[in-house]
């Protein structure tokens, strides 16, 4: 099977939107969410674009409250609380691969493209799956660690790549990381338009996104 891999969408519809008209002509088998889909200022509607995708839990969904829940259905809150950590899936050329937010162990543990290959190894072992595709820190990777790939799709909602756009990954038979580029300043008046709390702050990571070599540093830092 071929898998387009979403993560970390932050409620950004408008970036979802524009990745799900991409990934329609590719012709795909499954889409994976890879978790942190309601956190930000479209949280049912984002929801309700990936019906019938395979979900996995992110740390912001485990935590979700406040505003963005209060959007949500109550079956959609219900549906958000029984996600799982991890999900496996056959991938064409890739064969058995793990789908995770942060790392197979945990949904917020926090592994970079600087993180030295024995410490990741570390994190990735004991798995059947020989390719591990994660989220959870908003830049996209593609490397090795000790006998498995491990593949940080990017985000699709709040990137951290130095240039506008959302972010994602097609698996089968390799993996290609991917770019869809979409009216950042049009999504950015949708935004503000939903009275989301931290539409500013949003707004400010889609139109001057962050630098990914600083991102990855001070990542890195935190999990030291």
């Amino acid at each position: 099977m071929r898998v387009a891999a979403l993560y970390d969408v932050h409620g950004n519809l408008p970036a979802l939107e524009a990745v799900l008209a991409d990934v329609a002509g590719e012709g795909v088998d499954a889409v994976v969410c890879g978790g942190d889909v309601c956190a930000g200022p479209m949280p049912r509607e984002c929801l309700d674009a990936l019906a019938g995708a395979v979900f996995v839990r992110g740390n912001a969904d485990r935590e979700l409250g406040g505003w963005a829940a209060d959007r949500l259905r109550e079956e959609q809150r219900a549906f958000m609380a029984a996600l799982p950590l991890t999900a496996s899936l056959d991938v064409d050329g890739l064969g058995p691969t793990l789908f995770c937010h942060a790392t197979p162990r945990s949904d917020e543990e926090i592994v970079t493209r600087l993180t030295p290959e024995d410490e990741l190894a570390a994190a990735l072992d004991g798995l059947e799956e020989r390719v591990v595709v994660a989220g959870h820190v908003h830049v996209a990777v593609d490397r090795v660690a000790g006998h498995r790939r491990f593949v940080n799709p990017g985000s699709v909602g709040m990137p951290y790549e130095g240039r506008r756009g959302a972010f994602w990954a097609l698996l089968g038979p390799d993996v290609e990381l991917r770019r869809t580029d979409y009216d950042v300043d049009d999504a950015v008046r949708r935004i503000r338009a939903t009275g989301y709390p931290d539409a500013d702050q949003l707004a400010g990571w889609l139109l001057e996104p962050e630098d990914p070599a600083e991102v990855s540093a001070y990542f890195e830092s935190q999990r030291r």
